[in-house]
């Protein structure tokens, strides 16, 4: 092992494989990265979900540069700075109408324990505070704290931590490879797996339940996509109980499906909608939650000096990410890249994704906007290792993908062109050819 790698104990990480062959980044710039040793990769990935206007965008990085000048910090208790303010302003206009409140956080991670916890005190305050029990799902992903691994649905995300949240129970998965096998967008068949909410709902009453979370496209388990009528009847659900239905749109926020955000892609509006990665294109960590007027409005009681909602992190609204954050917006806006990953790129990527369908191990394809996966058959006894070798070859070939499982998933910046959409989908075809001999 190289020594100098030694100290860093790194996050979702095969560590001991790593340091024995690293894959080190050392500069990136639009579609590509680069290696200490000057190789260039392919991004399939747009960093972790995150880079969706590409790398070292100018506009950005000069606002980032500027403000560390202007202002590096600003205390956000008590405390403001107008950029935050901007900001807030600025992606209201964004959002589904009725979302117009922003709180915020420095990751995804952090918007999912605020959206909780907004949710749980929104009841407190209105008088119904035995609504404490919050509901996720089955295979869902929603940061790493201990607020979000208790509604997550990852196994190996929850099983070492202990007993995590009381009070959290799960609605089951929608992924059904039986019917919806190659489903190019939204899968035909399962809109009445949101009815499993009805059965928590008779298990535990629904006076005690204070929000639901989903992800509209569940992630990092592997892409899976909302069947048609499902989030609709998911809100028809909490509408007809009282519940706050939150909607974790760390991966799908910012142009992911081709709409600004997946609310409005589906047409369906949650009380509560969490954001991060695409919010700065990456280059400083940052998250929001939106909020409902009248959550928001339930809060502002009592006396006009005392803190109306006791949470908040030192780094809310950090200058540098607020800077970032606004040329972030510019550069989306100036090159319609919220609306990109809709149309003729859209159809483009989902048929060269699904060209994959009959290649060595494939057992499913799916799609939606610029967001692909394509689930291999596991070795026996060795889950995801097949698709852990994948990745290793596409990497070797000059393309970084990422694996979940036994899936591989794709989601590249937003700025892709056709001829990129085929080497990142033809690297991944060779490395399956390959995979078979």
């Amino acid at each position: 092992m190289h020594q100098d790698l030694d100290a860093y104990w790194m996050p979702f990480t095969a560590n001991r494989q790593f340091k024995k062959s690293p894959r080190l980044l050392s500069r990136a710039e639009g579609m590509h990265f680069w290696t200490p040793e000057g190789r260039q990769v392919l991004d399939g990935i747009a960093g972790l979900w995150c880079v969706n206007a590409g790398h070292a965008r100018p506009r950005i990085v000069e606002a980032i540069q500027r403000q560390a000048g202007e202002l590096d910090y600003a205390p956000p208790f008590q405390m403001g700075h107008p950029k935050a303010f901007e900001l807030a302003q600025r992606l209201v206009q964004l959002t589904p109408e009725g979302l117009n409140k922003v709180f915020f956080t420095n990751s995804g991670s952090e918007a999912v324990e605020t959206a909780l916890k907004m949710a749980i005190a929104y009841h407190r305050v209105r008088g119904e505070g035995q609504r404490t029990r919050l509901i996720g799902r089955e295979r869902g992903y929603h940061g790493v704290n201990f607020g979000g691994i208790s509604v997550g649905g990852m196994v190996a995300n929850r099983k070492m931590f202990g007993t995590l949240l009381a009070g959290v129970d799960h609605i089951r998965h929608t992924h059904d490879p039986q019917r919806n096998a190659y489903s190019r967008g939204q899968p035909q068949h399962g809109a009445e797996f949101a009815d499993d909410l009805e059965r928590l709902i008779a298990l535990h009453d629904a006076s005690t339940i204070a929000a639901v979370i989903v992800e509209p496209v569940a992630g990092s388990t592997g892409v899976l996509i909302p069947p048609q009528g499902y989030l609709q009847r998911l809100r028809e659900i909490c509408d007809k109980h009282g519940i706050l239905l939150i909607f974790d749109e760390v991966i799908t926020g910012f142009g992911r499906l081709g709409s600004p955000f997946a609310a409005e892609h589906f047409g369906v509006t949650p009380d509560l909608m969490t954001v991060a990665k695409g919010i700065t294109n990456g280059c400083v960590p940052m998250g929001a939650v939106f909020a409902r007027q009248t959550i928001h409005d339930a809060f502002m009681n009592g006396p006009e000096h005392l803190i109306e909602f006791f949470h908040g992190y030192t780094y809310s609204a950090h200058p540098l990410a607020c800077a970032a954050a606004l040329a972030t917006l510019d550069t989306y806006q100036e090159e319609g890249l919220l609306t990109r990953g809709r149309g003729e790129l859209a159809e483009y990527f989902a048929d060269a994704v699904h060209g994959l369908k009959g290649l060595p191990h494939v057992v499913d394809v799916r799609n939606i906007g610029l967001v692909g996966a394509v689930e291999l058959a596991p070795l026996a006894g060795e889950p995801g290792k097949r698709a852990f070798s994948i990745f290793l070859d596409c990497w070797e070939s000059g393309v970084l993908i990422r694996t979940t499982g036994d899936t591989i998933a794709l989601s590249p910046p937003l700025i892709i062109d056709k001829p990129q959409i085929d080497q990142l989908v033809g690297s991944i075809a060779e490395a399956l050819r390959r995979s078979a001999g």
